[in-house]
């Protein structure tokens, strides 16, 4: 424990300086905090990093549970999907997920509006087996474009038959 330099200390109890010696790295493979972060790959399938993604989910469990689905439609998938894409969105600028990223991505396929019927045929091809395939999570979230993420709740233009 430090104490004040003004306060009296016997020299037995002093702390005596010491010096530090570099780990001898000679025949020896560096250490793998020395090498730097490694790169992180982008593109398609490599996902849009962000904090606590997974309240993504929580949010769009509670987001369905406050609209009617179509004939069709499953919830779990609806969910899992609408969490994926509520991730990457908050994911582009860098923060967690909100109510606001689901209303968005909910927005964008017509879930909780009347929508015509080739929107909804659409949206239960689009979201048929999510919840149960990382791959096709995978491949749904990086079809739809960052630009339709990006646009603001409200003034969402449904997508349809996108690539």
């Amino acid at each position: 424990m430090t104490q004040p330099s003004f306060v009296p200390v016997p020299a037995a109890s002093a702390v005596r300086p010491t010096m530090t010696t570099e780990t001898p790295e000679i025949g020896r493979p560096k250490k793998a905090g020395l090498l730097g972060a490694p790169h992180a790959g982008t593109g398609t399938g490599h996902g849009t990093p962000g904090p606590d993604a997974g309240y993504a989910l929580t949010l769009a469990e509670h987001f369905l549970h406050h609209v009617t689905l179509a004939a069709g439609d499953s919830h779990h998938d609806l969910e899992v999907g609408l969490a994926a894409l509520a991730s990457k969105r908050a994911g582009l600028v860098g923060r967690g997920p909100t109510a606001t990223d689901v209303q968005v991505a909910a927005e964008l396929f017509g879930i909780g509006v009347d929508a015509p019927s080739d929107v909804v045929a659409d949206r239960v091809q689009r979201f048929a087996g999510l919840g149960h395939s990382y791959f096709l999570q995978r491949a749904f979230v990086d079809s739809v474009p960052t630009d339709a993420l990006r646009q603001q709740p409200g003034h969402v233009t449904p997508l349809l038959h996108f690539s």
